[in-house]
């Protein structure tokens, strides 16, 4: 690693060797030892991915064949796995193995745990599945460039072979994507909620995947008594799926798109031909339950799915539109940002750049004080506290769900790091 202090570039050989130990991966060596499933096969056949949405062991062995070929993890799923007790061990024997770096900050310490047990983690997903397992950064670093890339090369150097790196969706974690991803180091942008944040991710960062977080819109406008739920997310995705493949027509992009956030079987099933679907092991066990018969799973990508709203919902002011729309003006403006120097630019320069081209609601500046409505509100924004500002365009509906996205994955995230300073305290 390069423009790294020395006892850091130290740490790191440390780091890597301690996850790695017991590390016995089987690339390749595993066809055959999962059952087939005619309806995964469906599905890949018509183009779509297999992903399982946990890092629960058990669940996996479950559901697992061999149409799968990834597993992704995030704050949530492996705060579960911490909350059970799994890696006490680890954790304390990482602690000793640090103990041996006392330049290191708290927080630099916390950063690094946090680090060692995604890894690790990973590392086991990776030797028993043989998947490709998306791993994910500490929520500290959402808006933190420089850290953003150098713990993203680090995961890539453990395993090269099989991770993929989340990095959520912010103006640093797209600046820090489109780094990574032209050292060849495979991103998965996360905590994507719409067509034209995925545009600009796709063109400014060229990660291997974005995501729609679809289950959590339809659950916005149920909850908000908009409508009854159904088909907004999958508008959205399909709005976003229209818009990465012609990205790769027009601009030679390699992204694809992850449906993420699904909460039945149905939405399989209406997002067959999906690029990605990655499944809570739940949701794939209630599709697999409608026993649709394969030849009559379709290609559904060019379903032009509409939201049935409640009378008298001006979808405009509840922002819905942004969730779907990909408007010129927008284009443009990332034709001008194209041109700049992206490699120099800062987060603040880049949120800056959108308010400027009239996009202000796209990259929204959070004080405080809407952080922490957000983080009250849990995963689904309250309309009824944003009302204004979503009705005046200065706040995205997008935008305002991907703070309580991040804000969710963040309680996680502290959680998961109380869990490993109690077990610390307890040595």
């Amino acid at each position: 690693m390069t423009n790294v202090p020395s006892y850091k570039a130290e740490l790191a050989k440390k780091v890597e060797s301690f996850v790695r130990e017991g590390f016995r991966p089987q690339f390749g060596k595993l066809k055959g030892k999962f059952p087939s499933n005619p309806t995964w096969k469906r599905l890949r056949d018509l183009g779509s991915e297999l992903w399982l949405d946990t890092g629960n062991i058990d669940e996996i062995n479950e559901m697992w064949t061999e149409e799968f070929s990834a597993l992704t993890t995030n704050n949530t799923l492996l705060n579960k796995e911490v909350q059970r007790g799994t890696y006490d061990e680890t954790i304390r024997e990482a602690a000793r193995l640090l103990d041996a770096f006392p330049r290191l900050t708290p927080e630099e310490r916390k950063l690094e745990l946090a680090f060692i047990l995604n890894a690790r983690h990973g590392l086991k997903l990776v030797e028993l599945f043989d998947a490709m397992v998306s791993v994910e950064e500490h929520t500290d670093l959402t808006n933190d460039l420089d850290g953003a890339v150098y713990y993203a090369r680090r995961y890539h150097y453990i395993c090269p072979e099989r991770f993929i790196v989340k990095i959520p969706l912010s103006p640093a974690g797209i600046l820090a994507t489109r780094r990574v991803a032209a050292e060849g180091i495979p991103v998965n942008h996360t905590l994507g909620f719409s067509a034209r944040q995925n545009y600009v991710i796709a063109r400014i960062g060229a990660p291997a995947f974005v995501n729609v977080f679809l289950g959590r819109l339809n659950s916005f406008v149920a909850d908000n008594g908009l409508g009854d739920g159904t088909f907004v997310g999958e508008r959205a995705t399909l709005a976003t799926q229209t818009a990465i493949r012609n990205l790769r027509h027009t601009h030679s992009a390699r992204t694809r798109l992850i449906g993420a956030s699904f909460r039945s079987g149905q939405q399989v099933r209406d997002l067959a031909g999906l690029d990605v679907k990655t499944m809570p092991p739940k949701v794939a066990a209630a599709f697999l339950k409608l026993n649709t018969p394969p030849e009559q799973i379709v290609d559904k990508t060019a379903e032009d799915y509409q939201p049935p709203l409640n009378p008298g919902v001006d979808p405009a002011k509840a922002g819905l539109a942004a969730l779907w729309n990909l408007d010129p003006e927008l284009v443009a403006c990332v034709d001008e940002l194209e041109k700049q120097d992206l490699d120099a630019f800062t987060a603040a320069q880049f949120v800056g750049f959108f308010a400027k081209g009239g996009f202000a609601d796209l990259f929204v500046p959070w004080n405080p004080q809407q952080i922490q409505t957000s983080a009250d509100e849990g995963k689904i924004p309250k309309l009824d506290h944003w009302k204004e500002p979503v009705a005046k365009g200065t706040v995205g509906l997008d935008a305002l769900m991907n703070l309580a996205g991040w804000n969710s994955f963040n309680e996680d995230q502290k959680a998961m790091d109380k869990r490993v300073e109690n077990v610390l305290a307890s040595v």
